[in-house]
This record gives structure tokens, C-alpha cells and sequence, in this order.
């Protein structure tokens, strides 16, 4: 009982550096990409939204197209 009480008195500033400490470690772990593999990822990245920007647009200008008739039929 006494090791848990003096864990709970741990002094804030002990709780920060032990914080930083692990994060400095998980950081060593980290598998960083290559400058290629970034590029190449950023690449397909900007082709897909460009793509999927393509073909929204598309499909919302026919459909405005399809509104449009309706609501000339109609009036």
C-alpha cells in the first residue's frame, strides 16, 4: 500500500520527463519512409482525389442535367 500511495505523489515534474523520455523511445521505433516512397505515396494520393473529383463532377452534371429536363417537362 505504501509503494501505491507514493506512485500517486509522483511530482509533476517527474510524470513530464518520464512522458518525454517514452515518447523519445517510441519514436526511435518508428519506420520513417523514404523521401521516394513519400513522393510516390503523394503521387497516388493526388491521382485518386483528382479521379474521384472527376468522377463526382460528372456524375453531378448529370444529374443537374436530369433536373433540369424534369423540371422543364413539368412547367
Amino acid at each position: 500500500m505504501a509503494v501505491a500511495k507514493e506512485k500517486e505523489q509522483e511530482q509533476p515534474e517527474n510524470v513530464v520527463a518520464r512522458t518525454v523520455r517514452e515518447t523519445r523511445g517510441e519514436l526511435r521505433k518508428v519506420v520513417w519512409p523514404t523521401r521516394e516512397e513519400t513522393t510516390r505515396l503523394t503521387v497516388v494520393v493526388i491521382a485518386i482525389s483528382v479521379t474521384i473529383g472527376l468522377i463526382l463532377f460528372v456524375g453531378d452534371s448529370i444529374f443537374l442535367f436530369l433536373y433540369t429536363q424534369l423540371v422543364s417537362l413539368l412547367s
